[in-house]
């Protein structure tokens, strides 16, 4: 027979046992305090920047100022704005470092730390073959359009306007880059650059050798005088013949540069391929000295091709 003792300590266990359950289930069936937002609470100040922005802006602004402290970036910033992006030297090394980091996990959690690190070497260098692909483009798209700019610039010319009026006159209606690269002449004009010298510095942005020819005749009218406009129209006419010639030459390239782009891409896309079907297979060459060899021969004999097929398929004129 229990004592009246145990009883009581029976008793006072359901007890607290009830109501620690009762105590549970009001907190969660209980409704929450209601919050209001903080642009309600607080209505002229701002939330605040997230983590995730204030590591991206400290990061950002670590790569400034070690660009800064050791002077480089310059070709970088030209390298972009060749290209057209505007975006700013700091933030572009971040993301390529991103994408490289990204990729060297992926290739550690793939095969090992040696493809990890192939694949972050690849991500930078297609990151700068990426900018020069952009900068190609966007010359190109110029020079195809300059024959057109100079039949504005010289109709505006013999309208009777001055040449500031005619190239300000083709940036308002000539199509993107020529466009940009018109209005900033402007620009600069307007702050107090001579005209000669922003002519001269958008042919070597641009590396545009049809453009530094313009440049030249513009700077020799200045000089001597005469009819400018027939000066354009001479000037004109020979881009025109010259863009014919190129225009054939990379129609007859076009299938050697294909191939070499297949070639190039061929063992990377055989290697990825081995990697996620047969492991096992790939994982050989990272278990012996001489599979490292044979790695780094590979690797020595691609960049070899990859410069020689570039070399063949490449035209200059």
């Amino acid at each position: 027979m229990n004592s009246p003792l145990a009883s009581g300590a029976a008793a006072a266990g359901v007890g607290a046992c009830t109501l620690a359950l009762l105590v549970g289930l009001y907190v969660m069936l209980a409704p929450g305090p209601v919050r209001l937002p903080r642009e309600r609470r607080r209505p002229g100040t701002d939330a605040g920047p997230s983590a995730l922005t204030s590591a991206t802006a400290a990061a950002t602004s670590f790569i400034d100022n070690l660009l800064r402290r050791h002077g480089g970036g310059r070709s970088a910033a030209a390298a972009l704005e060749r290209a057209g992006l505007r975006v700013g030297v700091q933030d572009f090394i971040l993301m390529v470092c991103a994408a490289a980091l990204a990729s060297a996990a992926l290739g550690l959690l793939l095969l090992g730390p040696l493809l990890g690190i192939g694949l972050a070497l690849v991500v930078a260098l297609m990151a700068k073959l990426w900018l020069g692909r952009l900068a190609a483009r966007r010359q190109g798209k110029f020079a195809d359009q300059l024959e057109d700019s100079l039949q504005l610039l010289a109709s505006g010319l013999r309208a009777g306007h001055s040449l500031l009026q005619a190239l300000d006159s083709v940036s308002r209606e000539a199509d993107e880059p020529t466009a940009g690269e018109f209005s900033r002449i402007i620009n600069e004009t307007r702050m107090g650059r001579d005209l000669s010298l922003a002519l001269d510095e958008t042919g070597k942005r641009l590396q545009s050798e049809d453009f530094v020819w313009v440049t030249q005749a513009i700077a020799i009218n200045r000089e001597v005088g005469g009819n400018l406009a027939e000066v354009l129209d001479g000037v004109g006419r020979t881009i025109r013949e010259r863009n014919q010639i190129r225009r054939q030459v990379k129609a007859l390239s076009a299938e050697g540069k294909l191939s070499a782009y297949v070639l190039i891409a061929l063992p990377f896309g055989i290697v990825a391929f081995l990697a996620v079907s047969n492991p096992a297979y790939i994982a050989k060459f990272t278990q012996s000295a001489i599979g490292y060899a044979l790695l780094g021969v590979a690797g020595l004999l691609l960049v070899v091709g990859t410069l020689w097929l570039r070399k063949v398929v490449s035209f200059k004129f």
